[in-house]
């Protein structure tokens, strides 16, 4: 009886094909801030930075898009997955469809990188104050 093939190995780096390995590499990045760059063919056609709402599979009305708002992830729009650490052992992740590309990095805060959320603010400096009285009460009352 031959031996059923060996499920793949991959070390910091790969190539999946599986819907089940992009599902399980791109879950990560939900609820993460991450940076993309779409390239069709060798032109970069629009980068931005977002908010991942959701990543799915088996929901074919479900479309994958990417706004600075809000990203989400359809495993079955694409054709494979590559991926690689890099030395600051972050991920890059390539999601690949014909000769369109979609390089997907996390874009973590850092501390000092400018304006981090803060409570917004009213200015009332160009507001009277104005009391409604009812009715005077009786003075004979």
């Amino acid at each position: 009886m031959p031996r059923p093939t060996p499920a793949k190995f991959f070390v910091n780096s790969g190539i999946v094909s599986s819907r089940t390995d992009l599902l399980n590499l791109l879950r990560p990045l939900l609820k993460q801030t991450i940076s993309y760059r779409y390239f069709r063919g060798r032109d970069l056609v629009a980068n931005g930075t977002g908010w991942v709402e959701r990543v799915v599979v088996d929901e074919p009305e479900t479309s994958t898009y990417f706004t600075p708002v809000s990203v989400c992830l359809n495993v079955d729009s694409f054709e494979h997955l590559e991926f690689e650490t890099r030395p600051d052992q972050l991920i890059v992740y390539t999601l690949v469809e014909g000769d369109e590309r979609v390089l997907i990095e996390f874009a973590p805060l850092v501390a000092g990188a400018g304006p981090g959320p803060e409570q917004l603010a009213f200015d009332t400096s160009g507001f009277v104050q104005m009391e409604l009285l009812g009715p005077e009460p009786d003075e004979g009352a």
